[in-house]
């Protein structure tokens, strides 16, 4: 998101205690998931944020150093990385601690995001001799909009810099009745600037409306196709030629499991957790590798880097916990580099399958192959 850089400490603080005294929405995002919240609290270099996933969600889903926070601010956005500290309570309500950003990054103003699926919101219009006139929304945004009047308009009768006013009854709680100053003129079309901006009481709630109007253009566009296409066009859309999702585990009922959850995805197998096994399904393009750690014991951790080794660089890999320690489990993918760590309950099987979903849009959403060496690059056991 381009634009302005906020650095200014205090200024950072103030942004931010204004947010949480309007309980403001915010979208917590990582490179696989993202989370829709709300501020609550701000106590020194941190802040604290509804938590409105479990426990266990947050600390697989937000411990990831690519984590974002984005909010509406004014006539504009603001996005800045954050890193998860702990959780809290505040009121009564279970929160998440985050570390207030050090700088934030604000959408330029000329730049406002233009909404456009607005649906039919009829506007009423006023021209600078004072007739009355009707029309359609085609967009808008937090510093102006776009109307298809009901009618031709005369020469001269709009002029670009003529002073008007509106009122436009976006939603049951969105009414700007304002002045504004029109802009360009193209048939019945026409563009206007609330001039002067929109006052808090209706900045702060179009503002939000808008922000969240992006937030699902975003996510629309992020999705490419894999939530809503059946599942061989989304193997597809996924990952091109690959085999599918391999499961490197001695536990034919977890593979059962995972086969029920992700196998609208893509198809699902399974190898023993030997290198042989699992070069030979390498060999087969796998588009992601669910490796199964059922023990951390230390003969477990020995036999588990070799394996991880056959996959670096090669296909992303998830580290798949089940009946291990959730703290150890995460430390012990970072050292391995996995491309996530999770311990696997099949009660939070949602969250699971949108990670994965995640991980798969992130990785192959350029339309990318998996990295698997050729015959000539083998490696030795």
């Amino acid at each position: 998101m381009a634009g302005n850089l906020i650095r200014n400490a205090e200024t950072i603080a103030e942004i931010f205690r204004r947010a949480c005294d309007r309980r403001e929405m915010l979208i917590l995002v990582t490179p696989y998931l993202r989370f829709e919240s709300s501020f609550v609290t701000t106590d020194g270099r941190e802040f604290q944020v509804v938590a409105t996933m479990g426990r266990e969600d947050a600390t697989f889903g937000l411990r990831n150093a690519g984590l974002k926070l984005r909010f509406p601010h004014g006539i504009s956005f603001l996005e800045a990385p954050t890193e998860l500290k702990g959780f809290g309570m505040f009121d009564g309500r279970r929160t998440l601690r985050l570390a207030m950003p050090e700088v934030l990054n604000e959408e330029d103003h000329r730049g406002s995001y233009r909404v456009d699926r607005v649906g039919r919101v009829a506007v009423t219009f006023s021209t600078p001799k004072f007739d009355l006139i009707t029309g359609t929304l085609v967009d808008i945004s937090t510093t102006g909009a776009r109307v298809y009047s009901t009618r031709d308009f005369q020469e001269g009768e709009l002029e670009p810099g003529n002073e008007m006013a509106v009122t436009i009854q976006l939603t049951d709680l969105i009414r700007i009745n304002t002045k504004v100053k029109l802009r360009h003129v193209n048939g019945r079309t026409f563009g206007v600037e609330f001039r002067p901006q929109l006052d808090d009481h209706l900045l702060h709630p179009l503002s939000r409306w808008v922000f969240e109007k992006r937030e699902e253009d975003l996510e629309r566009i992020s999705r490419r196709g894999v939530e809503t296409a059946a599942p061989s066009a989304a193997a597809k859309v996924v990952a091109g030629n690959s085999s599918g999702l391999l499961l490197v585990s001695g536990d034919a009922a977890l593979e059962v499991s995972l086969k029920e959850l992700l196998g609208g995805l893509q198809p699902l197998s399974r190898v023993a957790p030997t290198i042989s096994a699992l070069k030979e399904a390498l060999s087969l393009k796998p588009s992601l590798v669910l490796y199964h750690i059922p023990s951390l014991s230390l003969d477990e951790r020995r036999r588990i880097k070799p394996m991880v080794e056959t996959l670096q660089n090669r296909v992303p890999f998830l580290l798949l916990g089940t009946t291990v320690d959730a703290g150890v489990l995460l430390e012990l993918g970072g050292e391995l580099k996995a491309t996530v760590s999770i311990v696997f309950h099949p009660e939070r099987g949602t969250f699971f399958q949108r990670l994965v979903q995640g991980v798969l849009r992130r990785t192959y959403e350029g339309g990318e192959s998996p990295m698997v060496p050729s015959e000539k690059e083998g490696t030795s056991d």
